[in-house]
């Protein structure tokens, strides 16, 4: 009779090298998206940081928004920013997205 009954052994332990197993490709997937997504966004985030502390005047630069034009004060929190003959805009100091090399707003 013992074919058609099987035996009921006991399973190992929980734990063990088993289990630290099984955590690992959890950490690889950490590790992967720490070197692709994190490290590089935090990079740029203070690559931008820098840039926007940097800022002085008459330096040309791109905001957020699309807008070219030239540095004409530069506040704590604020840029005034001239972007025709006598049309002057404050924009926040983070919406500059990019100083821009001397002479583009001629070439433009």
């Amino acid at each position: 009779m013992d074919f058609f009954i099987s035996n009921a052994y006991a399973q190992q332990a929980p734990g063990g090298p088993e289990g630290l197993m099984s955590l690992l490709p959890l950490v690889l997937i950490f590790v992967v998206f720490y070197f692709l997504l994190i490290r590089p966004q935090t990079k740029r985030q203070k690559e931008h940081r820098e840039m926007v502390a940097a800022l002085a005047v008459g330096d040309e630069v791109a905001t957020a928004g699309g807008l070219l034009g030239k540095v004409t004060a530069v506040k704590e929190n604020f840029v005034r920013v001239e972007v025709a003959d006598n049309v002057v805009l404050t924009v926040q100091r983070h919406t500059i997205s990019a100083v821009m090399p001397k002479g583009t707003i001629k070439s433009v």
